[in-house]
């Protein structure tokens, strides 16, 4: 027969919870579940607050044994359609079906032919109870029993996928990450359909206990790479992650950097062909952004369109995205030096026209470069600060006449707000936010050194600079390479890329050397020469 309690073991439990000094204690969530179904469900109340959005219904599952059950989850978090047409409707249409089976107990019943969906587990303490209800799983009681069923209804309301705002493409998917991080990890296995992508999911963070995975392609990836990355991830101790940047700041090699050493995507397509190089993904609950390591300098330049369109289309772009960076950093300080101290170097006629723009301007070149980048921040700032619908308007409209009452008013001259207007545009024409920000920030301090040096502060600022992306290391992998140190094998894709028949192998310094062959042999595109133009047949004319 089944077990299930009489009155007087009831007291005796009753009796025995009374003398718990402090019920509320934290180590209770470690100890295992009371058998009275009313008192896991009054503990379950205490602890949620009885809080509104947690729902529970109770059943008979034997009116004549009184054995009863009870079903708790979370509105909201918890997909309503599937509890009630898999679990508490089977419930109650199988209230017979103990009868039939009276050796086995109620528990094994509900798990083996009642509950019907996939994933179903055992919870055995009242931890693994409430990590399973605040993730948006059914926890099923029943009385008499001391554990608990938890089966898989995670949904509720979710954002649909949508085309990835923040890295547009002409030619490529439109699909992208969303907030939910099992949609996030079909997106990429549509894409990779191998047993070999392995996702190791923890939960991060004691108070919000987000789901954070690691997804990465076992045999690709680097071993070295892989066990850093999840001892970096074991070794967070915090109470709460509700972004992948808390991740990035907690585990990257090197903060005091402007440069990110993490590259971040919405785009399910740039994660697999990163994870098809050797890279791992950290993918975060509650963000559509993704990040991906090791990272290099160079990635930020380059665009997943550049991998479906012709290398020599996709080499004259990353060119001019460096030329544009070094534009967005230099641009402002190259005008500071040439007009302070090497006026020599501008040709006779363009340097009339910039002094006498420059006649009733009275503050010198630097003041007057830094009050017009200094304005133009702050409308950048209140631009992307403000409503949509006003904000664009705010930062165009602001610019212009900000920019013209300025020249009017001789506190600028035209010739700074062409220099600024310029930068400003390279600046937004950077493929990356992240290295966007890093040019904005790097741009003033290019401006000092060129008021106190001239072209000589230029110069060596970009060696300085140029020495610290050297470095810089992304899971001990050196930040610029291919190009320092020089990988040979590297270089067909980092500044130039070559046709996609020519790379032939992931590279070396990120993929398991075990396994850096991407494609076979004679994948160059040959046409078929026996395949000429059709002879005519001066018959077929004639008809």
């Amino acid at each position: 027969m089944p077990s299930f309690f009489k009155l007087n073991q009831r007291k005796k439990i009753r009796s025995k919870l009374k003398k718990q000094k402090d019920p509320m204690k934290v180590d209770e969530l470690k100890e295992p579940l009371c058998p009275l179904l009313e008192e896991q469900l009054s503990f379950i109340k205490r602890k949620t607050g009885n809080s509104a959005d947690v729902i529970i219904r109770k059943a008979s599952f034997d009116e004549k044994l009184g054995i009863k059950t009870a079903v708790v989850y979370v509105e909201g978090i918890s997909n309503s359609h599937s509890i009630n047409d898999f679990l508490i409707q089977s419930i109650i249409k199988n209230r017979e079906l103990h009868r039939k089976s009276p050796d086995k107990e109620p528990f094994d019943i509900l798990k083996e032919e009642i509950v019907a969906l996939g994933d179903v587990n055992i919870r055995l303490d009242w931890n693994e109870v409430f990590q399973s209800l605040m993730s948006g799983e059914t926890i099923v009681l029943v009385d008499g029993c001391s554990k608990a069923l938890s089966a898989s209804t995670r949904g509720g309301e979710q954002r649909s996928i949508e085309e990835p705002g923040s890295q547009v493409t002409v030619r490529g998917p439109r699909d992208g990450f969303t907030e939910s991080i099992g949609t996030n990890i079909a997106l990429v296995r549509r894409r990779i359909q191998n047993p070999n992508l392995w996702v190791e999911t923890m939960k991060i963070g004691t108070v919000t206990k987000t789901d954070v995975s690691m997804v990465y392609i076992k045999g690709i990836a680097k071993e070295e790479i892989v066990n850093e990355v999840r001892s970096r991830l074991n070794r967070i101790e915090i109470d709460s992650i509700l972004e992948s940047g808390y991740i990035e700041q907690l585990i990257e090699d090197e903060s005091f950097t402007t440069f990110p050493t993490f590259y971040y995507t919405e785009r399910p397509d740039m994660v697999a062909g990163n994870l098809l190089e050797g890279r791992v993904s950290i993918l975060v609950n509650g963000t559509p952004f993704a990040l991906i390591a090791p990272t290099l300098f160079i990635q930020f330049f380059q665009s997943v369109e550049d991998y479906y369109s012709r290398a020599y289309l996709a080499t004259a772009l990353r060119f001019l995205r460096i030329l544009i960076f070094f534009i967005s950093i230099i641009a402002p300080a190259s005008y500071i030096a040439g007009t302070t101290f090497h006026q020599e170097m501008i040709p006779t006629q363009l340097l009339i026209a910039i002094a006498a723009q420059r006649e009733t301007v009275p503050f010198p070149a630097f003041v007057e470069a830094l009050i017009m980048e200094v304005a133009f921040e702050i409308l950048r700032e209140a631009g992307v600060r403000m409503p949509r619908a006003v904000g664009s308007a705010i930062s165009i409209v602001g610019a212009l006449v900000i920019g013209q009452a300025a020249v009017q008013a001789g506190i600028v001259s035209p010739a700074m707000v062409i220099i600024v207007a310029i930068t400003a545009i390279a600046n937004f024409a950077t493929p990356s936010f992240a290295v966007a920000i890093s040019a904005r920030i790097i741009r003033f301090l290019f401006m000092v050194v060129a008021a106190t040096f001239g072209f000589y502060g230029i110069i060596l600022g970009l060696l300085v600079l140029t020495i610290h992306l050297t470095s810089l290391r992304s899971f001990g992998v050196p930040y610029f390479a291919p190009l320092a140190p020089l990988v040979p094998s590297g270089l067909g894709d980092s500044i130039v890329r070559l046709p996609m028949w020519a790379l032939k192998k992931r590279p070396s310094f990120i993929a398991n050397k075990e396994n850096q062959t991407r494609m076979g042999e004679n994948q160059h595109p040959r046409p078929n020469k026996s395949r000429g133009m059709i002879p005519r047949n001066p018959q077929e004319d004639q008809e």
